[in-house]
């Protein structure tokens, strides 16, 4: 059964570093990854694109229920594809995770995608990187993480991605941004973002990708969950 299999959740606000070190991880165990923000920003995407309020939980929990996606694994990066488009690039934008963000505080739309969640729990392993992976989606991972990182260094390093995509962004607002994404994601009344009571917090602020990694590495070896080396 699923029960049996694995799974290292990692949690936190956006861009602590999750999406990085998940992928990482998951390509050094040769386990599956679930990035559940992404299903977040493609129901948010579809939203959008549907003309749906983001505030009709109806209509947004039938999306979530409904929603045509896929995932792509290509040469060390993932394809997302909404209805068929390549989305990969348009789910990271602000627009779309600011109305992520709105969309996951609606209770209908994050029980609409729990069992979607689940269902990526497959041999021989998961690593799921999110927001409640560790206190709602899977609450008995052998190994919780929550990643966390000064909302100043989040917004620098958001703001160097823009910058190396030709995006012009002002440092100012990405931090009021992400101060508001975070106020709403910790102060919704289901799944806030928190650490699950047994996780292990980890500041990334100060540290590199690397360092992060061989942090989780020497956790997993611990645990028996991954092999000395």
């Amino acid at each position: 059964m699923s029960e049996s299999v694995p799974v290292i959740t990692l949690d936190g606000p956006g861009g602590a570093g999750k999406g990085t070190i998940s992928r990482l991880i998951a390509e050094r165990l040769g386990w599956h990854l679930l990035d559940s923000g992404a299903l977040y920003r493609l129901t948010a995407l579809a939203a959008l694109r549907h003309e749906a309020a983001l505030d009709d939980a109806d209509a947004l929990a039938e999306l979530a229920r409904h929603l045509d996606v896929a995932f792509l694994a290509e040469e060390g990066a993932t394809r997302v594809l909404l209805e068929g488009d390549d989305v990969s690039r348009e789910i990271r934008t602000e627009r779309t995770g600011d109305a992520a963000s709105q969309v996951a505080v609606v209770p209908a739309v994050r029980e609409a995608l729990l069992q979607r969640q689940r269902d990526f729990r497959k041999p021989p392993g998961l690593v799921a990187d999110g927001r409640d992976m560790g206190t709602v989606v899977f609450p008995e991972a052998p190994l919780k993480v929550f990643l966390t990182a000064s909302a100043e260094e989040r917004a620098r390093r958001r703001y160097l991605q823009l910058q190396e995509a030709g995006v012009d962004a002002s440092l100012s607002s990405l931090l009021k941004e992400i101060q508001a994404r975070d106020a709403r994601d910790m102060q919704r009344s289901v799944a806030p973002l928190k650490p699950a009571d047994d996780a292990i917090t980890l500041d990334t602020t100060r540290l590199t990708i690397p360092e992060v990694v061989d942090r989780l590495t020497e956790w997993l070896t611990e645990r028996g969950l991954a092999s000395a080396t």
